[in-house]
């Protein structure tokens, strides 16, 4: 089974503070980067355009996958190519649909940096 199919991710931002925000997300992983669809008015996204630092984790523990990497927010016209894959893994789930009161839907881009665990 491929790991990178699970369907969530633990992604880790920092608050203004420092300290951790962790929150399960739905994603993709393509040609080494994760993808993320969130809503612009969600804490990770303020976190991450504070502070692009971020861990993600599969939550198997018997098989530990953690990942480090640093996120960019996509706005406004976002990747159709991970709009399409986001549909696929998610029974059509569209990405790009604002949903209220998170506002404007925006595309998080985690390219791995480094493997902290990858069996």
């Amino acid at each position: 089974m491929n790991r990178l199919n699970e369907r969530n991710i633990w992604l880790c931002t920092l608050r203004a503070d420092g300290s951790p925000h962790l929150t399960p997300v739905w994603f993709v992983h393509l040609d080494g980067t994760f993808w993320i669809g969130s809503g612009a008015r969600n804490v990770k996204v303020r976190n991450i355009e504070r502070d692009p630092r971020v861990s993600l984790a599969l939550e198997d523990g018997a098989a530990p996958m953690v990942a480090e990497g640093r996120a960019r927010v996509h706005r406004g016209t976002l990747r159709q190519d991970v709009l399409t894959a986001l549909a696929t893994k998610y029974d059509g789930w569209d990405a790009a649909a604002e949903i209220e009161p998170f506002g404007a839907r925006v595309l998080i881009e985690v390219p791995v940096a480094r493997w902290l665990l990858h069996p």
